[in-house]
């Protein structure tokens, strides 16, 4: 039977695939710099990705029980930490964003605090998922 609290668990692989591929050819572009089509593609994934985070943070917040003892702990850590990666994807986006839409491509200082807050945030989701995947194998617990 699918129930609101189902939603969570479907949608948590979104934010980490795509934050993760758009940062890898992000990584992959600065080591080789003739292949401008991997920035692109990192770009638009790190779109798509703080998408899918804001969606997958909205249903964490509204979809899940509320949890008691060292689950409760774990899970309000999964939830700061939820929301510090979509604090940081909004931002990274924004910088994103207006470097495009101003075409200040040549401005490093903006395009490097992109990048890193990019791999930030990179990290930022992974520690977020291990959190969440502690909750769910370890206490069997459904996000």
């Amino acid at each position: 039977m699918f129930t609101l609290s189902h939603i969570h668990p479907m949608l948590v692989h979104f934010p980490i695939a795509l934050t993760a591929v758009g940062f890898l050819f992000e990584l992959i572009y600065l080591l080789n710099k003739k292949e401008v089509c991997l920035t692109k593609a990192g770009y638009y994934l790190l779109l798509l990705g703080t998408l899918a985070a804001i969606v997958t943070w909205l249903s964490g917040e509204l979809f899940t029980a509320e949890m008691e003892g060292t689950s409760g702990q774990i899970r309000e850590m999964h939830a700061l930490l939820a929301t510090i990666t979509v604090i940081l994807l909004i931002i990274t986006s924004g910088i994103r964003i207006y470097i495009r839409a101003k075409k200040k491509e040549d401005n490093r200082t903006l395009k490097n605090l992109g990048f890193i807050l990019y791999g930030l945030a990179t990290v930022s989701v992974f520690v977020t998922g291990n959190f969440g995947g502690t909750l769910v194998y370890n206490y069997m617990m459904p996000l």
